[in-house]
């Protein structure tokens, strides 16, 4: 590679590097071990893994020991990229910071040749949630560190508009003193339910600050560009597959959450139920679905889920409307508690049980008991609600748990 090149190439990762702020860091990075020698941090796009990766450089490394390359540019071959990590590390380079590297067609082996040739070299990635790290090739599975970065809970929309910040709280403890915790949160902040209404519309993307009111243009180009341009770069996916798919999310975003007839669905669309299914997982590893598992089972490699939700209330605004209540609460409490790691079910009674252990309802202030009375380590998630009592627990409580 010409030093003309690798000069562009340091120029745009020290402007990078410059325009990014240490003001706001996502949660999540406060779990993620740094010191591994291959990490890839995974996720949807807009979740901020761009910003992660350059605040970790800024935070820890020097300009000279340290470099970003953004792989989505199309003058980067697979080649290029290594020759420049090469000499990035023959001149004293001790840590590289790639972004976006499934859209290079051999990144598995890219990333395995770098790990395996330079052995003092650090190396974090980021990509599409939509890739298989199982199933790569080049056995980067015994080499690398996988995290998932989700979009921001509430407790995280808070801080980044700032108006207040607070730490995470458990599931256990939240459960325990959820009264307690309401009220230094409205001590701090006067109301909440204003600002809890805002982040399910927006809050859940850091680029809501900057997009103002393009934020669902952007968020809606944004799940187009995971179909159109990430899901065909990481898996063999036909056009008409893709189009599939956009036709699945717009029949979906009108009736969901449900008990799906897939077959239903599938003749709709024009498709048999296997490649159905499919469909359905790979929206669901892009982001753009949940799927929940019945039972204590779960999902398995084409299972017909129990109930199907948009993958966060922010896509459900932008994909509908007028979104319907009901379902907008139970989308933010289950995929608050997914991206806080609980394992979340679809019991035979209420809506939602966590860790094999907790039953929840989730409904809004009219909400009782009366589905599930009696069952020990049971709540409502209560909408409209800013404290709560007893086992009735405000709804906007649960984006605190990351």
């Amino acid at each position: 590679m010409d030093q003309t090149r690798l000069d562009r190439i340091h120029a745009i990762s020290e402007r990078r590097l410059a325009a990014v702020s240490l003001d706001f860091r996502r949660s999540p990075a406060a779990r993620i071990d740094w010191e591994t020698r291959l990490l890839g941090i995974l996720g949807s796009r807009g979740v901020g893994k761009t910003t992660l990766l350059l605040q970790r450089m800024k935070e820890t490394a020097s300009s000279t020991s340290s470099l970003h390359l953004s792989l989505d540019n199309i003058w980067l071959s697979d080649r290029e990229a290594y020759e420049t990590a090469e000499h990035h590390v023959t001149h004293g380079g001790t840590h590289l910071f790639l972004d976006e590297v499934h859209f290079l067609d051999g990144w598995q082996t890219l990333l395995k040749n770098l790990h395996d040739d330079f052995p003092r070299l650090h190396i974090a990635y980021t990509g599409s949630s939509l890739l298989r790290i199982d199933k790569a090739a080049g056995d980067l599975s015994r080499r690398q560190v996988v995290c998932r970065l989700p979009p921001m809970s509430f407790r995280e929309y808070l801080d980044f508009a700032g108006l207040a910040r607070f730490e995470p709280v458990s599931l256990p403890r939240l459960l325990d003193g959820h009264t307690a915790l309401s009220r230094a949160v409205l001590a701090r902040l006067g109301v909440v339910l204003p600002h809890f209404e805002a982040y399910l519309r927006h809050g859940a993307y850091p680029f809501f600050r900057e997009a103002g009111a393009a934020f669902r243009d952007m968020l809606l180009a944004a799940a187009n560009q995971v179909l159109d341009s990430d899901w065909p770069k990481i898996d063999v996916v036909e056009p008409r597959t893709v189009r599939h798919a956009r036709r699945m999310m717009a029949i979906l975003a009108a009736s969901v959450p449900q008990a799906p007839n897939v077959t239903a669905l599938c003749r709709s669309l024009g498709v048999d139920r296997k490649q159905g299914i499919r469909i359905l997982y790979a929206l669901e590893r892009a982001g753009l679905l949940a799927l929940l598992a019945p039972g204590k089972a779960k999902l398995k490699t084409l299972a017909t889920p129990e109930k199907i939700y948009c993958g966060d209330p922010n896509l459900m605004h932008a994909l509908s409307s007028v979104p319907d209540p009901g379902t907008l609460r139970e989308t933010f409490f289950f995929s608050q508690l997914s991206a806080a790691g609980h394992a979340v079910a679809s019991p035979p009674r209420g809506d939602f049980l966590v860790d094999d252990r907790y039953l929840f309802e989730v409904g809004g202030p009219g909400k009782t008991f009366r589905q599930i009375a009696g069952v020990p380590d049971s709540f409502l998630a209560v909408d409209g609600l800013e404290t709560g009592r007893s086992n009735r627990i405000p709804l906007w409580l649960f984006g605190f748990l990351y």
